[in-house]
């Protein structure tokens, strides 16, 4: 995916935002899923409160998210041992599995469903004792060794404060004594563990290591590598040091927030196929500045070194706004998509951001993606100054299905705002329909690294043609695509990266570009690219 786009702050999204189960309930820190061979199948899932009782929600679509089905309890049983934290899986023959803490006895649990939650299976206690913050993750990769082994990592909140792991073989049925990962630095705690698999069925866990005195907060990033199914664990206790914003009270809202780190891997089969990355939210440490911002940092050697921090947010800096919650998901493009939580438009109140990559994170475009704002606030009945400890997002049929939750409604919900992966990029710049078609010089002109297209669609497009602007080579090769959608009348602005849709940096030269109407070509030009 080429496509790259200014959003200035003050912009509309263009993404309209919906809840995925309305209710009266409470529903807070959701999670998102895709069936690893199915992408129509997607399966969220979120903390519930009502009164006194918790669960964990099951939201499902098959219908790749045009519809969604659910409830706000899990039914396994025995209902009253549900305490949130969920964490949903999709494995490989289809069935459902829904991690989670316990109630009234403290642990891990699981629960399994094999007809898309229709019932479920009592409650598997996976470890016992005081746990927290289960992350799981499933090898859905047919050629891995470990196809279909699903794993669980969660945090251990007792000396020395290690990340746990435990797999199942069988979709849930039942699951290997935990195994402890890690020893946590000296004073530390080991917190907010992520888990991603690789395509060859390598594990990576990631955690931030927390102060176990005040100020409490992330200092370092930790890494495990497993390639033996999460049977042996290679220990790297900081792979690059942080400052984290975990805080029990973040102004100007009032809550708790934390700088848990995200992983995700390349699986594009692009230029950078298996880089790992993580992001965090950090303050007081560039390249974050004094307010939190969203870190960025890759590997491309397989987790062995890392590069230095990229600030992923892209409002004014220090400007005193808060960018909290941050989570990822690398697209079938080798696009690297963040959503978090932001207030920079407001003076208190947040929305919902996603900055994208298309170049293994060297620059970021950022978009806003929720369609109203909410003001957090904490919930009762969730721990002191909880409103949710985080959001998701994940990709299928070449779309983004960012979640996160909010209480525009008076309570707590979980939204989501659909993202079509083929219409990123295009901005439109104005609503105006103009008198006929045209298609502007890209300017600058010669460009280093980007140039910006501009491009009128005029009062005859609202037949509904689809519009197609692609990039070519001088020997007339189609290397990238632009623009295939259908557009409505007005003014547009694309920018091209100067990369090819393989992800691929293009070398210096002449390059041609068309925009079409259905099939009728509409106009081309010529732009140099300068190396």
């Amino acid at each position: 995916m080429i496509l790259m786009l200014i959003l200035s702050a003050d912009l509309y999204s263009q993404y309209p935002s919906f809840r995925l189960y309305p209710s009266t309930n409470n529903q807070i820190e959701p999670y998102i899923v895709v069936h690893p061979t199915n992408p129509n199948i997607m399966f969220a899932s979120a903390f519930t409160i009502r009164l006194s009782f918790k669960s964990e929600g099951v939201y499902l679509t098959t219908d790749g998210g045009m519809t969604w089905t659910g409830t706000d309890t899990c039914f396994g049983q025995p209902l009253a041992n549900h305490g949130g934290d969920p964490g949903p899986i999709i494995d490989k023959d289809g069935n459902l599995i829904l991690t989670h803490q316990g109630g009234f006895i403290l642990g891990m649990y699981s629960n399994y469903s094999t007809n898309f939650g229709q019932t479920w299976s009592n409650n598997f206690q996976i470890a016992g004792n005081d746990q927290d913050k289960g992350s799981p993750a499933t090898d859905g990769n047919p050629l891995s060794p470990y196809y279909g082994r699903t794993f669980l990592v969660w945090t251990r909140f007792t000396n020395p404060f290690p990340i746990a792991v435990s797999y199942t073989t069988n979709s849930g049925v039942n699951w290997t004594s935990p195994a402890q990962i890690n020893n946590s630095l000296p004073q530390r705690q080991s917190t907010g563990p992520s888990m991603v698999i690789g395509k060859d069925g390598t594990n990576y866990v990631t955690w931030g290591s927390s102060l176990l005195v005040s100020p409490f907060n992330e200092k370092n990033i930790g890494l495990a590598i497993s390639t033996n199914g999460g049977v042996n664990w290679s220990v790297n206790e900081s792979i690059f040091e942080c400052n984290g914003v975990k805080s029990s009270s973040l102004s100007p809202w009032n809550v708790r927030v934390n700088g848990f780190p995200a992983i995700d891997i390349d699986k594009s089969g692009g230029a950078r196929d298996g880089w790992l990355y993580i992001v965090t939210s950090q303050r007081n440490m560039l390249p974050a500045g004094s307010d939190p911002d969203v870190v960025f940092h890759r590997s491309t050697d397989n987790g062995t070194t890392w590069s230095t921090g990229v600030r992923v947010n892209q409002d004014p800096f220090n400007n005193g706004k808060n960018q909290v919650f941050p989570a990822m998901t690398v697209d079938n493009f080798g696009g690297i998509n963040v959503v978090y939580i932001d207030n920079r438009n407001s003076p208190d109140s947040a929305q919902t951001y996603l900055s994208r990559s298309t170049d293994g994170g060297e620059s970021w475009m950022d978009y806003l993606v929720s369609d109203h704002k909410f003001l957090p606030k904490s919930l009762s009945g969730a721990g002191a100054g909880n409103q949710g400890d985080n959001i998701g997002i994940t990709h299928t049929n070449n779309k983004l299905f960012p979640v996160w939750n909010d209480d525009i409604t008076g309570v707590y919900q979980i939204w989501t705002a659909p993202i079509d992966l083929t219409t990123i990029g295009i901005n439109q710049i104005s609503n105006e329909t103009p008198e006929g078609y045209i298609m502007s010089q890209n300017f600058p002109n010669p460009f280093n690294p980007s140039t910006k297209i501009k491009i009128e669609i005029p009062y005859e497009s609202s037949r509904n043609d689809k519009f197609r602007l692609a990039v070519y080579d001088i020997t007339g090769k189609e290397i990238a695509v632009l623009v295939n959608s259908v557009l409505t009348p007005g003014k547009y602005e694309v920018s091209f990266n100067g990369y090819d849709q393989s992800g691929y940096a293009l070398p210096g030269g002449v390059y041609f570009y068309s925009l079409f109407s259905g099939d009728r070509i509409i106009d081309s030009r010529k732009m140099i690219l300068l190396k």
